[in-house]
């Protein structure tokens, strides 16, 4: 039964001394801290007379036999009082009854992260502590110095965080079957560090994007290179990815790390499409010559390696020239007629398009000369993800 049954609540003064912070969790979205919890109350069933106004020490076996405050951790997953080599209990009351009560305790509690800009967050957590049974009628829990009341270890460090400021709060919690009790919160912000994933995420990222970049200055004939290359980068920054998602919670939002390796993907896998279509459209320009060579060899009975006059006639010079020919090699006026018209008629056909040729035919030369593919994408891909890095940088850091 709690001192002054009946009577007023019972203050019970708290100060908590951190000794580590022992590990930040993402995966789990909890921290383990190490610390010594200690309780100040009057119990004035446990005064005693002293002349030397001395106090009396006890270890862990008295605290079953008196009342004790019933402070737990709120959201805590995990918590262990230390036992070795005893258990880690001091129980000290002073002759006017006043009862200092200390334990070393190891806890895991709860702590809700927000990831969307994820590595480059600040995450603040806190420490909870109430009373499990005592409502604030029965039970007042306060900070015994006010902020004096936390204190922590100057050698305290994580290998992924800063931590920034610790402090110390309290409140009113309310349990719709119970009522109002008193609660104490220890809030502590972190600070990720960048450095290690600018060293296992995003440099790796940004080489891989930039040797996607080496196929535009392989000759695009160069098949094996420039396919090996593409799928090579392709699966590496899958790896990296996959590497990076695995050591996170499966949150349903996008994070800042997401953003810069998929843009960084999609630039990697831009850089194969512009080669498969700079191969297409090679193999397409290539099988036009070809069927254009086939379909107007030479007329006047000269070698294929000569050209034709644009209207289908040979020059006087080339009609000259034919005079020490067989007759058999030289067209009869009818089948030169048929050509004349044949090629009159496809000259009257491609005038009528030719108004709409000229209105692209700068885009068009783009896309014939494939080696005007890779040197326009030289400058643009760079560009383009330079200009990317400046904003990401700009927004999430």
């Amino acid at each position: 039964m709690r001192p002054a049954f009946g009577g007023p609540a019972i203050p019970v003064g708290m100060d908590v001394q951190v000794e580590s912070l022992d590990s930040i969790s993402e995966v789990d979205m909890d921290f383990t801290m190490t610390l010594y919890l200690r309780h100040y109350w009057k119990d004035e069933r446990l005064a005693f007379p002293s002349t030397s106004n001395k106090s009396m020490t006890f270890d862990g076996r008295l605290v079953k036999k008196i009342w004790v405050p019933d402070v737990f951790f709120v959201h805590s997953k995990r918590s262990f009082i230390h036992d070795t080599t005893t258990d880690n209990i001091m129980l000290r009351v002073f002759p006017d009854g006043h009862v200092l009560y200390s334990m070393r305790i190891t806890v895991t509690a709860m702590c809700n992260m927000d990831f969307s800009h994820f590595p480059l967050d600040s995450q603040t957590c806190s420490l909870e502590l109430e009373s499990y049974a005592y409502t604030d009628e029965d039970l007042m829990l306060y900070w015994k110095n006010g902020d004096e009341s936390l204190k922590t270890d100057e050698k305290i460090s994580l290998s992924q965080f800063l931590i920034q400021k610790f402090h110390t709060t309290s409140r009113l919690a309310f349990y719709s079957s119970t009522g109002w009790y008193n609660r104490l919160y220890i809030t502590f912000t972190l600070h990720r560090h960048i450095f290690f994933f600018l060293l296992q995420t995003y440099f790796p990222a940004t080489l891989m994007v930039m040797l996607s970049w080496v196929s535009f200055w392989i000759d695009h004939r160069a098949v094996p290179a420039r396919v090996s290359l593409g799928i090579m980068t392709v699966l590496t920054m899958f790896t990296i990815i996959t590497g990076v998602n695995a050591s996170m919670p499966r949150v349903s939002y996008i994070k800042a790390v997401d953003i810069y390796l998929w843009v960084s993907f999609v630039f990697v896998f831009l850089s194969v499409l512009e080669y498969a279509a700079v191969n297409y459209l090679t193999t397409v320009q290539e099988r036009k010559e070809r069927k254009l060579r086939e379909k107007f060899p030479c007329m006047c009975g000269m070698s294929h390696s000569r050209t034709m006059m644009l209207d289908g006639s040979c020059s006087e010079s080339e009609a000259n020239s034919l005079a020490g020919y067989p007759r058999s090699h030289i067209l009869t006026e009818e089948r030169q007629d048929k050509i004349v018209v044949h090629l009159a008629l496809s000259t009257e056909s491609s005038s009528s398009r030719k108004k709409g040729l000229l209105k692209g035919q700068m885009g068009l030369r783009l896309f014939q000369n494939t080696h005007t593919i890779d040197k326009y994408f030289r400058l643009i891909f760079p560009a383009s993800y330079i200009f990317f890095n400046i904003i990401y940088w700009s927004v999430f850091s």
